[in-house]
């Protein structure tokens, strides 16, 4: 883990000039960058099966020099490596899905759309006529949405249970063996089982969400795509318009042409949804952008961050300490003395609600109070950061958090 690695060095633990080779996997995620640095003697070696960064701010070819390619999907189903999937596809009205930062849907949208009555029905239609009686994945976009599945299923007397980032380790290693052991068992999540999850059994994936993320795509659908003697096919449904928008999972793709041309694989990845004029953004206010002019980026993609942080086994309020240590740094930048970084810490009042805003958003189920509590306590720890940092101005600012 990253934070893990970050501890034993900072420990002396490790000496990084002493190691040759370094191997990352799942080396499209953004988290794992920032150590790169501190191996000055080093090769080193990313591992992933999707080498695109969703963020074309910090493509892969700035990290890495030369991409090596493996063999394509569909080769490795032609030579009885993977099984081979046949796709279901439902059209889905999107227009009223919501947009970051960062281009994907949000998840607030999602849970909107998706836990819908009409939209649960489509969902249970789906699986009748395509999955009934097959160990069965079902990916959403939000937790609301999931435990939604769960309560249809069940009154439907489908044998299903619900997994998320809340469920206790104990409970996740019950319902994994339940899943494992069950023959026609469905598993409906949300984040955690699209990568480092590995059960040959499931025959057949539901994409009750979409995604704008090619990444996420080939993970989800790679979960049902082990081969076994019994198993020579699964299955896809897809109730988000993925197929649509990234082409079928084993098609060919030139990762050459994606590692060398980010940015202009990622706007022919761009799908537009017809109507879909509600595609939620934000700016910050040119006089507030004034007041940082030695800061060139100022935004910060909180729900991303959110997703990565529970790819990666994080806790969720590690995206807040994230936002506090960037937003710190962009005070200590712009000002010459305590008292002006103090002033423009609370210049960024309207930032920081519209963060703690976005980041209520993914757990979902916060309530009102604490949403009010999670913005007061921000503002104190931010100041109290900046206060540190200016006492302690050559510690890097992951030392004093």
């Amino acid at each position: 883990m990253v934070e893990t690695l970050r501890n034993r060095i900072k420990a002396k633990k490790i000496k990084p000039r002493d190691v040759g080779l370094v191997i990352i996997d799942e080396a499209h995620h953004n988290s794992f960058r920032k150590l790169m640095g501190s191996f000055k003697n080093a090769f080193i070696i990313g591992v992933t099966a999707t080498p695109f960064s969703s963020d074309t701010a910090k493509p892969m070819n700035l990290h890495y020099d030369t991409l090596v390619t493996g063999e394509s999907i569909e080769t490795l189903i032609n030579e009885g490596y993977l099984a081979k999937p046949e796709s279901f596809i439902f059209e889905v009205e999107l227009n009223t899905l919501k947009t970051g930062i960062h281009g994907d849907y949000t998840i607030n949208s999602s849970n909107e759309l998706y836990s819908s009555a009409v939209m649960q029905d489509l969902l249970l239609k789906a699986y009748k006529e395509n999955a009934l009686g097959k160990k069965t994945l079902i990916f959403n976009n939000g937790i609301e949405t999931s435990k939604k599945v769960f309560e249809t299923f069940t009154k439907e007397a489908i044998p299903i249970k619900h997994l998320d980032n809340k469920t206790s380790d104990e409970e996740r290693k019950k319902i994994l063996k339940w899943f494992k052991k069950t023959k026609d068992a469905v598993l409906t999540s949300v984040s955690i089982l699209t990568t480092g999850f590995d059960e040959p059994t499931v025959q057949h994936i539901i994409l009750n969400r979409a995604t704008t993320s090619i990444t996420l795509y080939h993970q989800m659908i790679g979960r049902g795509s082990r081969r076994l003697p019994s198993k020579k096919t699964f299955g896809i449904t897809d109730l988000g318009n993925n197929i649509h928008r990234f082409g079928n999972w084993e098609a060919p793709l030139d990762w050459q042409f994606v590692f060398e041309n980010p940015e202009s694989f990622a706007k022919q990845l761009q799908y537009n949804t017809v109507g879909n004029s509600a595609v939620q953004s934000h700016s910050i206010s040119a006089e507030l952008r004034a007041k940082f002019p030695n800061t060139l980026e100022m935004t910060f993609d909180v729900e991303a961050a959110y997703h990565e942080a529970l790819e990666m086994d994080k806790k969720p309020k590690t995206v807040m300490q994230e936002s506090i240590r960037q937003q710190a740094k962009m005070c200590m930048d712009n000002a010459n003395n305590l008292s002006e970084a103090v002033a423009l810490a609370e210049a960024l009042h309207p930032e920081i609600e519209w963060r703690v805003k976005q980041y209520v958003k993914c757990l979902e189920n916060a309530s009102r109070n604490y949403k009010e509590w999670l913005i007061e306590d921000y503002q104190n720890r931010l100041k109290n950061l900046i206060v540190k940092l200016f006492a302690r101005v050559k510690s890097p600012i992951a030392e004093v958090v």
